[in-house]
Order: structure tokens, then sequence, then C-alpha cells
């Protein structure tokens, strides 16, 4: 029985402590950011050379890049109000070129002038 005992709680430690490691192995998507800072800061405080503009140039194109894929699904979520805004403008402006077209040469509004 305390075999058992023992066999059974090295296997929860075991897989407890995987779980641990396995937690904190995993990078998320914010740290990218501090793991590239940390980087040039280690490469100036050792005195390596490095292109500094190039690592923040390619950091500005994932940023654009990021900001390019949210604008585009913001901008389909809202696709039904836009197009409805532009055809309601596109009534207006037909409307008022139908409404001068009618109006007699002599006597026209102010829109139509």
């Amino acid at each position: 029985m305390k075999n058992l005992l023992i066999a059974f709680s090295l296997v929860v430690l075991f897989v407890v402590s995987f779980f641990f490691v396995l937690g904190f192995t995993q990078s998320k998507a914010d740290e990218k950011t501090t793991a590239i800072i940390g980087h040039v800061i280690t490469q100036k405080v050792q005195g390596n050379d490095m292109n500094h503009s190039e690592v923040f140039g390619n950091e500005l194109n994932a940023l654009m890049h990021q900001l390019t894929i949210d604008l585009t699904s913001v901008l389909l979520q809202n696709m039904p109000n836009i197009l409805d805004t532009i055809s309601a403008q596109l009534r207006l402006e037909l409307d008022k070129q139908y409404k001068c077209s009618l109006q007699d040469d002599d006597y026209k509004n102010k829109e139509c002038l």
C-alpha cells in the first residue's frame, strides 16, 4: 500500500510539474515586443553592433499588418451601414438632379444653378 501511495504521488508530482513548466514556456503575443526590447537593450549594453532601424522597421511592419487586419474586420462588420449611407446619398443626389431637370431654364432653385 505504501509503494502504491509513493507511485501515485510521483505520478501526480510529474503531471503537476509538467503543466507548470508547460505554462511558463508558452509565449504570448504581447511578450514579443518585450522580448525584442530586451534583446535590443542587451545588445546595446554588450556593445554589439546591430541594425536598430531594421529591427524597428520590422516591428512597425508587423504593427501595420495587425492594424490592417483589425481595420478590415471592422470594415466588414460595418459594411451594411456604410452601404446604406452611400445608397442614401446617391438617392438624394439623383433626386436633386431629377428635380433640376424638371425645372424650366428661366426658373431654377439655388441648388440647380
